[in-house]
């Protein structure tokens, strides 16, 4: 099965998914697309996503299997009404799942009432998925980022950083690095848990769902923490923490870690993607607000690192 690059799906296939789900093919609308999915709306319940290209179908797939498993776990998530990767019948492989409702905070922006209860909500869905005991089969393990020392130092020799920012960088990085776990017990993660994946209710500081599931991956459960803004990890950490009753030693060095080293390997390969909702701020920027955050007064116990 082959689905051309930059393929999209013709109105006779959108009509024909439709009525499979008892839906009006003058009732499908399109949605902001994904980087990798083309998504409509069939109707008001239903949410229908086909591959923009072949490359993006594995992730599909990947989907298909983790999404019921986050539902068994008792993860608020859409759930899965139907899958086909065969292209037997409409040509195009494609997944339909229930609508939440809401819109997501990249649109919303984080709650003037209560962001902190909004972030614990989230938490406790982390703690929910983190804790399944088997990672469903075809998942990839993720890799480590890297080492950020040697990044630094090439960043700076290439003349993407100064020497002033290098110091500050490698000096964090000695900071952070005896605080970091040895080997951290590997999980399922969602692998992007940032404001354009977290639905609220309209109204309401309520989470509704978290969508997207491709990036999902068995890795350090840290990942799950470092897309969202250092001012939401607390909150975010607390919840989890009320869900798992468990501590979680090192990982808000873990997570400024993370967040660090990801925003490094950016600003090595700043590939424009013009109007991509992508987690990260350009790269420069986000080192800077990180810098700052950490500047300025951050809430125990990150005050004891810095």
């Amino acid at each position: 099965m082959a689905i051309k690059a930059g393929y999209g799906p013709s109105e006779a296939a959108l009509a024909a998914i439709a009525r499979r789900h008892g839906v009006d093919a003058r009732r499908v609308r399109p949605l902001p697309p994904g980087v990798a999915n083309h998504v409509f709306l069939l109707g008001d319940d239903l949410v229908l996503r086909v591959p923009r290209a072949a490359e993006f179908l594995p992730d599909l797939v990947k989907e298909a299997a983790v999404i019921p498993a986050a539902l068994r776990a008792g993860v608020r998530t859409p759930k899965v009404v139907a899958f086909d990767d065969t292209c037997s019948e409409v040509g195009v492989p494609y997944m339909v799942l229930t609508r939440a409702p809401g819109a997501d905070l990249a649109r919303l922006g984080l709650p003037e009432g209560d962001p902190a209860g909004l972030c614990r909500q989230v938490g406790r869905e982390l703690g929910k998925l983190h804790r399944l005991a088997s990672v469903p089969a075809g998942v990839p393990t993720e890799d480590d980022p890297g080492d950020p020392w040697r990044l630094t130092g090439r960043l700076l020799a290439e003349g993407w950083i100064d020497a002033g920012t290098a110091r500050r960088l490698t000096g964090w990085f000695d900071r952070l690095s005896p605080h970091l776990p040895a080997s951290p017990s590997l999980v399922l993660v969602h692998g992007d848990i940032a404001p354009q994946n977290l639905l609220v209710s309209p109204g309401t500081t309520r989470l509704s769902g978290i969508v997207d599931w491709g990036d999902a991956a068995r890795s350090d459960p840290a990942v799950d923490f470092a897309k969202m803004p250092l001012t939401c990890v607390p909150a975010l950490l607390d919840g989890y923490r009320q869900e798992t009753h468990a501590p979680a030693p090192a990982w808000e060095a873990r997570v400024l870690w993370l967040h660090l080293t990801w925003a490094l390997g950016r600003l090595a390969a700043p590939e424009p993607r013009p109007g991509e909702r992508h987690w990260t701020a350009p790269p420069a920027s986000r080192i800077l607000d990180v810098l700052h955050f950490f500047a300025s007064a951050p809430p125990a116990p990150w005050a004891d690192l810095a």
